[in-house]
């Protein structure tokens, strides 16, 4: 990953963190606590959020602006809609570290996607017994490791996600939205999906 990548996630941990905040405000001690970055690149994340108007940093102490408020709260909306779902499948630590992760690659298509996947009360089925070149839904991801989950978050498989088998030779072949990976049995037997319904 590269560093303006990295930087963007800290940006976006620092606002998702004020916006859970009284006040939107909180101890600049506290912030860099809880987002586990590099002092470097924690000092490069609040220049940034100060020059672009987002927070407001105070002698020992940061607060969210009004411009700062609403675009943390979309962030914070995210987290909560993508943590919400996940409940449904794992506890409330593994949910919240997971949103953790996914609030950082996913589209609005996508949370739309999570949204109606919450009302449908439907579970998927391994990827492993979907079937072959037809458009599915992934409504949730449970490989073997954590690391592993980033991985494939970073790849562009995330609950709410598009997903197509194209190939099962070996491993299994799937094509996102637009990019086709290939994985093997076990890891596409943590991947459940639902046929893709358009409306």
């Amino acid at each position: 990953m590269e560093e303006r990548d990295i930087l963007k996630i800290v940006k976006e941990d620092i606002l998702r963190l004020l916006a859970e905040e009284a006040g939107n405000k909180s101890p600049l001690k506290f912030v860099k606590l809880e987002i586990q970055a590099s002092s470097s690149l924690m000092s490069e994340a609040i220049k940034e959020l100060d020059e672009e108007n987002l927070i407001q940093v105070g002698q020992d102490s940061v607060a969210l602006t009004k411009q700062g408020q609403n675009r943390a709260s979309s962030i914070l909306e995210k987290h909560l809609t993508i943590e919400r779902y996940l409940e449904k499948t794992r506890s409330k630590g593994e949910a919240h570290e997971a949103a953790q992760v996914l609030e950082h690659y996913i589209s609005q298509e996508v949370i739309d996607n999570i949204k109606e996947l919450s009302t449908l009360g439907k579970k998927g089925i391994p990827l492993t017994e979907f079937k072959f070149n037809t458009e599915g839904i992934i409504t949730d991801i449970k490989p073997p490791d954590f690391r592993l989950f980033e991985r494939l978050i970073s790849m562009g498989i995330v609950p709410g996600g598009r997903i197509k088998i194209t190939n099962r030779i070996g491993h299994t072949t799937i094509a996102t939205v637009n990019r086709v990976f290939a994985i093997g049995e076990d890891v596409a037997q943590g991947i459940e999906v639902l046929e893709y319904e358009r409306t």
